[in-house]
């Protein structure tokens, strides 16, 4: 069985920082791209940043610059440093992992994490 684990999130004011975590969890697993979504309250979900297994990243264009997505060398954790944050950062933060195991290559989800910015 496979699963992503999620944490790090939390309340923060306008302009500090936090860390999320996701790890997998599951054996004789092959993992590719890696992915950080968020979701805030009346908006569809969206993708923040994300890593290949080759190390290709891309950001959302809303956290260039402010935002680090990272792989550990492993491959089955991947993290996202978050700066100067904003109100408008404000969601439940998904990890996402394209997954290939025991023939089957699908998508997984974490369960979400709650980033709160006040301003």
């Amino acid at each position: 069985q496979v699963q992503l684990v999620e944490s790090g999130g939390g309340l923060v004011q306008d302009g500090g920082s936090l860390r999320l975590f996701c790890a997998v969890s599951g054996s004789g697993v092959t993992i590719y791209t890696m992915a950080w979504y968020r979701q805030a309250p009346g908006k569809q979900r969206e993708l923040v940043a994300d890593i290949s297994n080759g190390g290709t990243i891309n950001y959302a264009d809303s956290v260039k610059g402010r935002f680090t997505i990272s792989r550990d060398n492993a491959g089955n954790t991947v993290t996202l440093k978050m700066n100067s944050l904003k109100p408008e950062d404000t969601a439940v933060y998904y990890c996402n992992a394209d997954i290939w195991r025991i023939g089957v290559r699908r998508l997984y989800w974490g369960q979400g994490t709650q980033v709160t910015v006040s301003s």
